[in-house]
């Protein structure tokens, strides 16, 4: 199963890319499991300047905005 983290203060835009992910992978046939990720200290263990940003696998694929969903599903295929 793969793992899918929102990184986040929990605001609109991250609740936005949560949702976007979660359309995507259903869209695409994917089992995943959905971590949100509120802890200042956990979200700087991943290196990022801003967010929301998604992470998948553990790989950080976006950061400081929100993708479409069509880039959504490319980076869960490539997975």
């Amino acid at each position: 199963m793969m793992t899918i983290k929102i990184l986040g203060s929990g605001c609109a835009n991250c609740k936005k890319l949560e949702a976007v992910a979660r359309a995507a992978a259903e869209a695409a046939g994917i089992q995943a499991e959905f971590i949100k990720v509120t802890n200042q200290a956990e979200i700087l263990d991943y290196d990022i300047l801003s967010t929301p940003a998604l992470v998948i696998n553990e790989k950080v694929v976006c950061a400081g905005k929100i993708p479409t969903q069509a880039d959504v599903t490319q980076w869960l295929t490539a997975a």
